[in-house]
């Protein structure tokens, strides 16, 4: 089963030949190698370049052991290099070469070479890229399927598809397995053996139990406000452990590191500043967010949040949590309060304001969703997402209704 990711194709061809280290990162097994070795490899061959100009090398292959030595793997390229045309070199889980950074750097400085590479999560982190390659590295970030490439596959109808998404996710492999057994062990065991294990050996954590109960919680609470203090009074409350705020605040930051959570931060819309605190965090893949949880809860309102949220990253947008202070007056005093916009995303000059409003079955609903963005005054597109099959409206105070299928499945649904 062969499935198209064109979006992130289209990001390695704009960055062809652009003189930096392309680095694509993401959470494990959620498709790097088979973005590069296999559907930019046949991309180059059907855009006429020579075979023998792409040097791919899958450094994770028993066979490759010999190029793990800095000096034995930027001998075997510079080896491969016999004129001027351009040589695209393909470097698959380059952590395990000693001194990469410094390969890399110096591969760079051959003109005619242009260099994309694939890490593990666990020693090759978003955060490292800036300090490794100081301005010569340009990360590519790729998320599990989109429901659009999850569709794209799928053999059946937009509705049960939805549900087979949001309880399994989009793991390439997860979605070509046949049975909801096979899918649930093999989320379970790769949360359990692969996405804790990264976390526990790079930040040498010595009571992963603190961890896993963490994430538990997390996984029980997405889209709600949260920050380090909250959860310390959640493990006191639900477990009677004392941890304090500051070593969950290091773990956050670890989940955060290896691709598994993502943080929005609050943003006040009025007063166009930012809040420390709290703050939401949502999962890059559903399926591993279920996993924790043992498939048990199935709040398909928050669900359909966390969705929205990771397709509004996956078309290269910086998403916030928007915050409208309305005061009002009451008897000799004002009284304010605080009104929610689920999400803020911003991409470049362009800002929509979205709500995730699931059902909107009553005019009170409506009107309570509506609320928040008829406050904001400014002419950014405003937008609700709702679960239920509707065609896509625009009311008098031009704020767009649209079904979440349109949403997920249009890549221009926000442009319209």
């Amino acid at each position: 089963m062969q499935i198209k990711r064109d979006y992130y194709l289209n990001k390695l061809i704009e960055a062809k030949n652009d003189g930096l280290i392309k680095v694509v990162t993401g959470i494990r097994r959620c498709g790097k190698s088979y973005l590069l070795n296999t559907i930019f490899y046949e991309y180059l061959l059907k855009n006429k370049v020579n075979k023998n100009h792409i040097i791919k090398v899958a450094l994770d292959d028993s066979d490759n052991e010999n190029l793990w030595t800095p000096q034995n793997l930027s001998k075997y390229i510079k080896e491969k290099i016999i004129d001027d045309s351009t040589y695209y070199v393909i470097l698959d889980e380059i952590q395990l070469v000693d001194n990469f950074e410094g390969v890399l750097n110096g591969l760079l400085r051959i003109p005619n070479i242009d260099i994309y590479v694939t890490g593990s999560n666990s020693k090759f982190l978003s955060t490292d890229i800036v300090t490794e390659f100081r301005g010569r590295g340009e990360e590519i970030r790729i998320y599990p399927l989109s429901f659009c490439e999850f569709m794209s596959v799928y053999k059946g109808d937009k509705l049960d598809g939805w549900v087979e998404y949001i309880t399994y996710g989009g793991l390439p492999l997860v979605v070509s397995m046949n049975s909801d057994e096979r899918k649930m062990n093999y989320l379970k065991e790769q949360q359990k053996n692969v996405y804790i294990n990264d976390v526990v050996e790079r930040n040498d954590i010595k009571n992963d139990a603190e961890l896993i109960n963490l994430i538990e919680i997390i996984s029980s609470s997405i889209g709600s406000l949260s920050n380090p203090k909250k959860l310390s009074d959640t493990f006191k409350s639900t477990a009677g452990l004392n941890i304090d705020p500051k070593t969950i605040s290091a773990y956050l930051k670890y989940l955060e590191e290896s691709f598994l959570i993502e943080k929005a931060e609050r943003y006040d819309v009025k007063g166009k500043k930012y809040m420390s605190t709290p703050y939401k965090f949502y999962f890059s893949d559903l399926g591993l967010r279920n996993s924790f949880i043992n498939f048990r809860q199935y709040e398909e309102t928050h669900i359909m949040e966390n969705v929205i949220y990771l397709e509004l990253k996956r078309r290269g947008y910086e998403v916030d949590v928007g915050v409208v202070e309305l005061k009002t007056r009451k008897e000799k005093e004002f009284v304010y309060k605080q009104l929610e916009v689920d999400f803020i995303a911003n991409k470049g000059n362009n800002k929509i304001y979205i709500q995730s409003a699931f059902h909107m079955p009553t005019e009170e609903k409506i009107e309570q969703e509506e609320r928040p963005l008829l406050k904001i005054n400014d002419s950014f597109k405003k937008i609700i997402i709702v679960k239920d099959y509707i065609k896509r409206t625009r009311n008098e105070f031009g704020i767009i209704t649209m079904s979440v299928f349109d949403f997920l499945l249009d890549p221009e649904s926000l442009n319209y």
